[in-house]
């Protein structure tokens, strides 16, 4: 069984030190943005997916879901996403947004931005 390939890239680099932060370590619950689009011939498969990644991000289009997910569950999404494709028919894509590209994202029509409010426990 082939492992799939490691993602590299400016997004998988680590984050400039901070007050309080270990150098080369992203903080553990900072959410990132990922866009996640898919194509899936299968219904049975089609469905599984989607009703995966409704409970990680907000459906915007018929294949397509804004996902605002921190290191941790971005992992666990994709290793329950692995379990459900099959890798000679489909194909799931993951776009990382920065902060500086997303304040850059066009909306045209009734399209909208979902962000998770923040929330404080008291």
């Amino acid at each position: 069984m082939k492992k799939p390939p490691v993602a590299t890239g400016p997004a998988n680099q680590p984050a400039d030190k901070k007050a309080g932060e270990n150098v080369g370590q992203m903080p553990r619950n900072r959410r990132n943005w990922i866009v996640v689009a898919y194509d899936i011939p299968d219904d049975k498969r089609r469905t599984k997916v989607m009703k995966t990644l409704e409970g990680y991000g907000q459906r915007v289009q018929y294949s397509v879901f804004e996902c605002e997910v921190r290191p941790a569950d971005l992992e666990r999404l994709k290793a329950r996403l692995r379990a459900l494709v099959d890798g000679k028919q489909d194909d799931v894509r993951f776009y990382p947004l920065c902060e500086s590209c997303l304040r850059k994202v066009t909306l045209l029509g009734k399209a909208e931005l979902h962000r998770q409010q923040d929330y404080m426990v008291v």
